[in-house]
């Protein structure tokens, strides 16, 4: 926002915003900005991990330093903007990763290796999401990005906009396929999220077919607006062993019953002047 609040003040979506409106000024934003990023990563350092605060403070720099200037130049500004959207679910991870490390909770235990995939997958699913719910939204507004002179595929290319948004929404169900692989969703998973991934490319393949006509972006952006949260939702109530724990805590299993029904014995058998129950099946031989 520092350096584009001329440009930002062409735009619908942006030309309320404090610094285009001149509530603050630009030296008031730097100095607000600074501290905040500093105060953020440094929390992340010292409450969390080291891992966890490098990945904040890259998020940042590839935000304000990449992203930003690169929206006038490229549109691959947009994959750029989806790594950084990616980030947050990759840290934490990490930062759950890092209260469990069995070694010295280094970077590549935190983030490397096969017990680690699932970060990355939970990272790509965010990355994928941005392509279909930006390129609707942006869609609705294209002129307005253009006459901002912010390099979108809305404007310069709508078909590579459609298609790009179709490609990234057909790879949320090997995604999702691949947190059940990896172990961090049960098998359930895979049929509910599956319904909700159908949907989206249904949404998606509309806005491609259509190339944004007739409804079909805001289709494709609403469906967007709903996906991510349902499918991280579902993730979490099919957690890997969550179901299998509730019913073993609630009603127990049947190993259970016996070690408790045998721990029972072994106590009454301990106290003194009390009789051992004799099996039914010694009764009856005497």
């Amino acid at each position: 926002m520092l350096m584009e609040p001329q440009h930002d003040a062409k735009m619908s979506r942006t030309r309320n915003r404090p610094l285009v409106r001149g509530l603050i000024t630009k030296k008031g934003a730097l100095v607000f900005a600074t501290m905040a990023g500093i105060l953020g990563v440094g929390g992340l350092w010292f409450g969390v991990n080291p891992t966890v605060a490098f990945l904040g403070g890259f998020t940042i720099f590839l935000y304000a330093g990449v992203y930003t200037p690169m929206k006038r130049i490229s549109v691959l500004n947009t994959w750029v903007g989806a790594i950084v959207g990616s980030i947050p679910p990759l840290m934490g991870w990490a930062a759950a990763a890092g209260q469990s490390a069995a070694g010295s909770g280094e970077w590549k235990e935190l983030l490397l290796g096969e017990e680690n995939a699932g970060g990355w997958l939970l990272a790509a699913l965010l990355f994928a999401w941005q392509f279909p719910h930006f390129n609707a939204l942006s869609w609705t507004i294209r002129e307005e990005y253009k006459n901002a002179g912010f390099r979108m595929l809305a404007w310069t290319n709508t078909k590579m906009n459609g298609r790009v948004a179709l490609r990234y929404s057909l790879l949320f169900i090997p995604i999702c396929f691949g947190l059940t692989w990896c172990g961090v969703t049960d098998r359930g998973f895979l049929v509910t999220s599956t319904v909700v991934n159908a949907w989206m490319v249904r949404e998606a393949w509309k806005f491609w077919r259509k190339e944004g006509q007739k409804g079909s972006a805001r289709g494709l952006f609403w469906a967007s607006v709903w996906h991510l949260p349902v499918v991280m939702v579902l993730a979490m109530a099919h957690k890997q062993g969550l179901w299998e724990g509730i019913w073993r805590r609630t009603f127990g299993d049947e190993d259970d019953r016996h070690d408790i029904w045998d721990g029972e014995e072994d106590e009454l058998e301990g106290e003194p002047g009390r009789i051992s129950p004799t099996p039914p099946s010694t009764a009856a031989r005497t």
